[in-house]
C-alpha cells in the first residue's frame, strides 16, 4: 500500500485536543504527516517526519479535515428562484415550495436526476466536502421515494429516507392515511437503502405524534434517527429527538430553556444550517447560547433547491461566524467533527492516526481563511482515501 508524506505544513488542524496546542482544534505548526490509501498514520513536527513513498507539499499553507456534510437534499429536480426573490423582497418563508419540486422530480428522469446530483456533489467535493449525508423526500411515492434513495446510494452510505417531509396534495384530505404509507409500505420499500430516517417536525409539515409514530417504526426497521426541528417555531421538534434519542436534531432555529437543557444533557447534535436562515431572510439562531449550554453542534449546507441552494462549506462556517457568535475553530470544528458526530461516526472529521485519510490542503497560511476569506475558493487539494 502506497504511503504518502506531506510536508511545510504551516497549520495542521487535527481536532484532536491531545495533539498540538491542546485547544479543541488541536493545532500543530510546522508540522508533517503521513497517510497511507485510507488512514492517517502520523502526525508530527515537520523536521521530524518519516519518509514515505510519495511526498506532498504543502508549501506552508494550513491543512484541515475534509469537511462532514451531514444535512443534504441533493436529489431533485427544477429550481425555485423566483421563490427566494419573493423572499428578499418581504415574503415569508413557510415551507409551501416543497411541492414545487416533488412535481418537477416526479416528472424527471432517472438519468436527468444522475446528472445534477452529481454536478452538485461536484461542487462540495470541490470545496473540501469528503463525506456527505443525502435524503431523499421529494417524490413522496412507493416507487418515487425508493428511486431517489436509489440514486442517493451511488455517492453515499449516509442515505436518509424522508418520506415524510410534507403531505403531498394527493393526501391533503387524508393526512392519517399518508403518515400510514411512510411508516408502512414506504419504509418498507426505502429502508434497505438507507442508514437514517427522519421526519421534517414542524409548522405546516407534521406534528409531534405524528412525526413520533414514523420514528418509531423507523427504528424497529434497523434505522437511525434524525429530525427537522423548530425551523418555523417552537413546535415540539427538538424535545421529541432528544426524546427518542435521534442522532441529531436539525435547524433549531427556535429552541427554549427546556429543549436547551435536554439537548445539553442528551447525545442528540442540534445541527444548525445558516444557509437557510440566509436564503429565508430569518433569524439566526444562537450557536453562542446552544455551545455555552453545552450542546454539541454541528454545521451542514442543507443544500437544496427552495431555501439553502448552497454548495460552498465555507460560506456556511463564515456565516455562523459572523451571524451565530461562533468562533472560527468552533464553526470548523462544527462542519468537520461535529458533523461526524451528527453522523455518528469516529474515523472521520478528525486527522489523528487512525482515522480516515479525507482532508483538505487550503491555499492559505491559516485556517482562519475560510471564514476570513467568504466565498474564495481556497481548496488547493482534497485527499480522499
Amino acid at each position: 500500500m502506497t504511503t504518502r508524506v506531506i510536508i511545510n505544513i504551516a497549520e495542521l488542524t487535527t481536532n484532536d485536543a491531545a495533539l498540538g496546542d491542546g485547544s479543541p482544534a488541536g493545532r500543530l505548526f510546522n508540522a508533517a504527516m503521513v497517510l497511507d490509501e485510507q488512514q492517517v498514520l502520523w502526525v508530527g513536527a515537520n523536521a521530524d517526519a518519516p519518509d514515505a513513498d510519495e511526498r506532498i507539499d504543502a508549501q506552508d499553507c494550513a491543512v484541515i479535515p475534509g469537511f462532514v456534510d451531514s444535512h443534504t437534499h441533493l436529489v431533485f429536480a427544477g429550481e425555485r428562484s423566483d421563490e427566494f426573490e419573493a423572499r428578499m423582497a418581504g415574503e415569508p418563508y413557510d415551507g409551501g415550495g416543497i411541492a414545487r419540486t416533488v412535481a418537477a422530480t416526479r416528472a424527471a428522469s432517472s438519468e436527468d436526476l444522475r446528472r445534477t446530483t452529481q454536478q452538485r456533489v461536484d461542487a462540495l467535493r470541490a470545496g473540501g466536502v469528503t463525506t456527505i449525508e443525502i435524503k431523499s423526500g421529494y417524490e413522496l411515492t412507493v416507487e418515487g421515494e425508493k428511486r431517489l434513495v436509489g440514486l442517493a446510494k451511488e455517492w453515499s452510505d449516509d442515505v436518509t429516507f424522508l418520506g415524510a417531509h410534507v403531505v403531498p396534495a394527493e393526501f391533503s384530505h387524508d393526512r392519517d392515511a399518508y403518515v400510514e404509507l411512510v411508516g408502512g409500505a414506504m419504509l418498507a420499500s426505502c429502508a434497505p437503502k438507507c442508514r437514517w430516517a427522519d421526519v421534517f417536525c414542524d409548522a405546516g409539515a407534521f406534528s409531534v405524534d405524528e412525526a413520533r409514530s414514523i420514528l418509531l417504526r423507523a427504528r424497529n426497521a434497523g434505522l437511525g434517527l434524525r429530525v427537522h426541528g423548530n425551523q418555523l417555531g417552537d413546535t415540539g421538534g427538538v424535545a421529541l429527538a432528544v426524546e427518542l434519542g435521534a442522532s441529531s436534531v436539525d435547524h433549531c432555529s427556535h429552541v427554549n430553556d427546556g429543549d436547551l437543557e435536554a439537548l445539553a444533557a442528551s447525545s442528540t447534535v442540534a445541527t444548525l444550517l445558516p444557509g437557510a436562515e440566509f436564503s429565508t431572510k430569518s433569524p439566526y439562531p444562537s450557536a453562542r447560547r446552544l455551545l455555552d449550554a453545552g450542546v454539541t453542534v454541528a454545521l451542514a449546507t442543507d443544500c437544496n433547491p427552495g431555501t439553502s441552494y448552497i454548495t460552498n462549506m465555507g460560506v456556511v462556517i463564515a456565516l455562523a461566524v459572523r451571524e451565530m457568535g461562533m468562533s472560527v475553530d468552533e464553526a470548523i470544528w462544527a462542519a468537520t467533527l461535529g458533523g461526524a458526530l451528527a453522523l455518528q461516526r469516529d474515523d472521520i472529521g478528525h486527522l489523528s492516526p487512525g482515522a480516515r485519510a479525507h482532508l483538505v490542503i487550503l491555499d492559505a497560511p491559516r485556517s482562519a481563511h475560510v471564514a476570513y476569506r467568504v466565498g474564495s475558493t481556497l481548496v488547493r487539494q482534497v485527499l480522499r482515501d
